[in-house]
């Protein structure tokens, strides 16, 4: 199972399945964003689905874009599909995105390859409706992989700098950075990690 394969993405999923909690983040926003009651959200790169089920429990209808929507698809009750719209494309041809109130993209950006990345982000900001919830992670230039000339090509890093011009225009709420040893899917790493939750002015 080479990094980042099919093989390597359908075992991650896998266990990412076993999770019975979105991650904090996800979370977080919920609180911050309130009850859905109908409106539209997206979760890009949804992976296992779990954060697609949060979103839809808490009332959201909901975009989820994955290169294999299987397995969002098994996450989500029966109940709670007629509210969800499931796109099994990568980021970088699902644009453009519908209008949202809420963007959700944990753990995927990252993966959107340095030639599409401004492209992708700007689609992202584009689709954000007015007074709109933004929930992301962006992988930061001390990460271990930053330094593997292997994944120069293919994974996108930014530093606070260009973080903080990203966000340009943006009420940022959260910032919380983590740059420190810890575990990935296939073995120890350092992380170099920031998760943002903004709000596009009303």
């Amino acid at each position: 199972m080479a990094r980042f394969d099919p093989a390597y993405w359908d075992a991650y999923n896998a266990e990412q399945a076993q999770r019975r909690e979105p991650r904090a983040m996800c979370r977080r926003v919920l609180d911050l964003a309130g009850p859905g009651a109908g409106r539209r959200a997206l979760d890009l790169g949804c992976g296992a689905g779990v954060e697609t089920a949060a979103l839809l429990t808490a009332g959201w209808r909901v975009t989820a874009v994955d290169p294999v929507p299987q397995n969002a698809a098994v996450a989500v009750p029966d109940d709670l599909r007629p509210g969800l719209d499931l796109r099994g494309t990568r980021l970088q041809d699902a644009l453009p995105l519908p209008t949202a109130d809420l963007v959700h993209a944990s753990y995927s950006l990252p993966f959107v390859v340095p030639a599409d990345f401004d492209r992708v982000w700007a689609g992202v900001r584009a689709a954000l409706a007015p007074g709109g919830w933004l929930a992301v992670t962006v992988f930061g230039e001390r990460d271990d992989w930053a330094r593997d000339p292997a994944l120069a090509t293919t994974i996108t890093f930014r530093d606070r700098t260009a973080l903080d011009a990203m966000l340009d225009g943006l009420d940022v709420v959260e910032l919380d950075e983590e740059d420190a040893p810890g575990m990935s899917f296939i073995g120890p790493k350092h992380w170099h990690v920031f998760e943002v939750i903004a709000r596009r002015p009303a």
